[in-house]
């Protein structure tokens, strides 16, 4: 099985654990100091942590699973909200000449999580409110005074 990789940084290892045993709903298969891997089967994910210092607003855009189904947004939403993670829900959206139901979630650094299902496509980039087209297929901003309930720092 080929399993996709992703690493990112972050800068509070306990905060971003937490988070993502909420997100992923499992644990960590090694943490160490400063790194933690999740080797996940569905999707085929192999995902780390690593304490470093970096800039924040680099070049990562979000990350995401595309799932199935709405509902499949809809049960994932759910769980995630149960787990105390701030949820921004943008249904029958147009983003990337895509109509989509997805949720977006955001890691303690300000990493961006979607949860998507495509319906159909668009022969439109956006729709509704006016939006910044720069900003098209990103997602929403999230709140200057975000807090998560569950990642505050001590």
């Amino acid at each position: 099985m080929l399993r996709m990789h992703v690493a990112i940084n972050c800068t509070d290892l306990s905060r971003s654990l937490e988070f993502y045993k909420a997100f992923f709903g499992t644990e960590p298969t090694k943490v160490k100091d400063n790194y933690a891997k999740f080797e996940l089967d569905n999707p085929a994910l192999h995902f780390s942590l690593n304490v470093r210092p970096f800039e924040k607003n680099g070049v990562l855009n979000h990350l995401g699973f595309q799932v199935h189904g709405t509902e499949e947004v809809l049960e994932m939403g759910e769980r995630l909200r149960t787990s105390g993670l701030l949820l921004i829900d943008e249904m029958n959206t147009t983003c990337c000449y895509a109509v989509q139901d997805k949720v977006w979630v955001y890691d303690p650094d300000g990493n961006a999580w979607e949860i998507f299902y495509t319906k159909e496509d668009s022969e439109f980039e956006s729709a509704g409110a006016p939006r910044d087209l720069s900003l098209c297929c990103a997602p929403p901003s999230a709140p200057v005074s975000v807090e998560f309930t569950s990642f505050k720092k001590k």
